[in-house]
Order: structure tokens, then C-alpha cells, then sequence
């Protein structure tokens, strides 16, 4: 049985979502690719960290079983996002003087060049919605019958309303097209991730790691999946393992980790993130456990220049340390569907965990649940290093 851990990004649906969208895109998957595919009812755990359902998948005579676990972590998130624009005002000037007096906004923009435009704007948006509250809310109290009103009430008045129209646009904001408050609050976990401040996800990663620690032996094979937000929680967890115990992976149950949208640069240039700093060169260079990142340049919301240990501001992981898959956008969408779904950022994002329209093109169904080992497809790809996902995973 082969063990996949998966990681979610920065969301804050329940569980259950990816449950549907892994059973729905199942059926897609088998349909397109001659496979069986059944896909078991969720379970939420005792403990209720992690959300687990079967696969059982059978393809040309050779069957696998597959137990997916998902880590929980909507309750961390919902803490976090939707935040009061109160917090969102105190905190966001300070961060971001922090970023740019210890030079890691141009380190940032060197290494993700269109995701830190992402991350910029939707600033800048913010900035811009709380100007333009502040003049509505002015123009309010003097060009309409509130004129009337005393001039210190005007005044007080003026903040209150500017509040309000603010909540009101944020609210109206905070998911597609824009997704303004829901990006602007994951840049605040993130550094506070990086910096410590932020606590409640590190406790949530000391059970997890233990639950994949206890997988060895267990399993043909144990699959460390991070996608989003994610790519630096799995490397931070799988670290905690090694420190615990350094035979990890070395005892005859291939272990692998696959980074899916990473944005570890976004975290590890970070100059708080020292801890996660120590994580990312320590897994880097530790060949006993595969890692695969799985590239798409056409996502706007991950950083694919280059490798993530290089791009922090490591030294150099060992040549052939990573395998890395670029996946065409074509090879999943139909050029239609590409032009309607380019600018929804988070559609395109999750693009990756979905079926291929091409059945030789990487297929996220199909890779951890199909019968090839994945640390087997994952070293084929390391030595080809290919340049396109085409010739993969078939």
C-alpha cells in the first residue's frame, strides 16, 4: 500500500472540498486513461488533524492501493483569514517596512518576478481600497446633509464610515477575480511563519510528522505531498523527522517529497526564517528522501525559476538533487478553456491537482494513485530531466 501525505495550501474550506475534487477528477482520470478507479468515503481522524479516504486503482492487470491523508489545517487558516481590516491595518505597515529596510523585497522580486507582482498589487489594492474609503467617507460628511452635523461629530464620523465602505470592499473583494484579502493574509502567516510569531501551525506539524514517521515500514512507499503554502510546511515536517531520526528513509521505504505550486523562496528569503532556512538545506542535501517539483510557468502564484535551496540564498544542493517536471498548460486544458481560466489565479493554481486532457501528460490522479512507484517515476525523471511533462509519467 502506498501512504500519500498531502499538504493543502492556504485555505480555508473543509477537507471534504479536496475529497470531492480528487473523487470527481478519479472519474475523469480513469475515463480518459482506461483505468479503475474507486475512490473511498472520507474519515476525519480521532485526533482530527488529517482527513483519510482509499484508493483502489487497477490499469492494464496491475493493481495499487492507496491510503490519502490530509493534513487539517482550515481551523489555522479561518484564524487567520478573513482577518478584521483593524488587524490587517495595524500589522501591514510595519511588515511591510520590515521587508523593505532588510532587502528582501528586491531578492523577492528577483527570484519570483511575476508572483511578486501578485503579491504587490493585490497591496496595492488594499492601499488603494482604504484611500478611496477615507475620500468616500469624507466626501460623505461634507458634500452631503451631514453637513449639519457638529464638526467634531463630522470628524468622528468620518473614520467610522471609512470603515465600514472598507469592510464592505473587502468583503465584495476577497475572492475571484481579485482575492485581495485572502493573498494579503497569507503573506501575513507567512512571515509570521517565517519570524515565529506565528505558533499554531508549527504544534500542528509535530503530530503529523509522528503519523509519517509511523507510515516506514508500513507502506511499499510514503509520498510527502506539498502544494501552495504548503511546499514549506512538508520540507519543515519532514526535517522534524530527521532530526528525531536521522535512518528515516534509510531503512527500505522510499520516501518522497513532491512540492506542487512551491513558494518556498517567498518564506526562505525571509531573513527571520531561520529555522526554516536550516530545514530547506538540510532536506536539500539529504538524498535519502526524493524530491520532485512539479513546475507550471504559466502559474502565477508559484516561484519556478529555479531550484528552491538556490533560490533561498543557500549554497547549491548536490547536481541532481531535485527532479523537476515543467508542465505545459495545454497538456491539462484545452486551449479554450485556457484562454477563459488565465487570469483566475486560483483556478490555474489548482490546475496541477487536476486530470490531464493528454494521456501521456502528467495527470495528479494518475501519478499518485496509478500502479508505477512514484519514487521509481520520480527518479526516471530526475536522469532524463526532461523539459515538458510529455514524456513522463505514461
Amino acid at each position: 500500500m502506498r501512504q500519500v501525505f498531502y499538504l493543502p495550501g492556504f485555505d480555508p474550506r473543509e477537507p471534504e472540498t479536496y475529497w470531492g475534487l480528487f473523487r470527481r477528477e478519479s472519474r475523469i482520470t480513469a475515463e480518459r486513461r482506461g483505468m479503475a478507479i474507486a475512490v473511498g468515503d472520507p474519515v476525519r481522524s480521532a485526533d482530527g488533524i488529517s482527513l483519510d479516504w482509499d484508493v483502489d486503482s487497477k490499469a492494464e492487470g496491475e493493481a495499487m492501493r492507496v491510503r490519502y491523508s490530509l493534513l487539517r489545517w482550515d481551523d489555522i487558516v479561518r484564524d487567520r483569514f478573513p482577518r478584521s481590516n483593524l488587524r490587517r491595518l495595524a500589522s501591514l505597515p510595519g511588515l511591510w517596512w520590515r521587508l523593505w529596510r532588510s532587502g528582501y523585497l528586491r531578492k523577492f522580486q528577483r527570484e519570483a518576478r511575476r508572483f511578486y507582482r501578485v503579491i504587490v498589487s493585490v497591496h496595492q489594492f488594499y492601499l488603494v481600497f482604504v484611500l478611496a474609503s477615507l475620500a468616500l467617507a469624507l466626501a460623505a460628511v461634507t458634500l452631503t446633509p451631514l453637513t449639519a452635523l457638529p464638526t467634531l461629530a463630522g470628524i468622528a464620523l468620518v473614520p467610522l464610515l471609512a470603515y465600514a465602505i472598507l469592510a464592505l470592499v473587502t468583503h465584495l473583494t476577497r475572492g475571484k477575480p481579485l482575492y485581495v484579502t485572502h493573498l494579503v493574509d497569507d503573506t501575513a502567516f507567512t512571515h509570521d511563519h517565517a519570524s515565529g510569531r506565528e505558533t499554531a501551525m508549527r504544534e500542528r506539524l509535530t503530530p503529523w510528522a509522528e503519523r509519517i514517521r509511523a507510515a516506514e515500514g508500513r507502506a511499499s512507499e510514503i509520498v510527502v505531498i506539498g502544494h501552495s503554502s504548503s511546499s514549506f510546511l512538508a520540507f519543515e515536517c519532514l526535517d522534524r523527522i530527521l532530526k528525531a531520526d536521522p535512518e528515516f528513509g534509510r531503512r527500505g521505504t522510499p520516501v518522497t517529497l513532491v512540492t506542487i505550486g512551491s513558494v518556498i523562496p517567498w518564506l526562505t528569503l525571509d531573513p527571520l526564517a531561520e529555522e526554516a532556512r536550516g530545514s530547506l538545506s538540510r532536506i536539500g542535501g539529504d538524498a535519502a528522501i526524493g524530491w520532485l517539483d512539479i513546475r507550471a510557468s504559466w502559474d502565477w502564484l508559484s516561484i519556478h525559476l529555479r531550484d528552491p535551496v538556490s533560490a533561498s540564498g543557500l549554497p547549491a544542493p548536490p547536481p541532481g538533487r531535485f527532479a523537476v517536471m515543467r508542465v505545459e498548460i495545454e497538456d491539462l486544458i484545452e486551449p479554450a478553456l485556457v484562454a477563459r481560466r488565465r487570469w483566475n489565479l486560483f483556478r490555474m493554481h489548482f490546475q496541477l491537482l487536476m486530470s490531464s486532457r493528454e494521456r501521456k501528460a502528467f495527470d495528479y490522479v494518475a501519478f499518485v494513485a496509478g500502479p508505477e512507484p512514484v519514487h521509481a517515476a520520480v527518479e526516471r525523471c530526475r536522469t532524463q530531466r526532461p523539459v515538458t511533462a510529455s514524456a513522463e509519467f505514461t
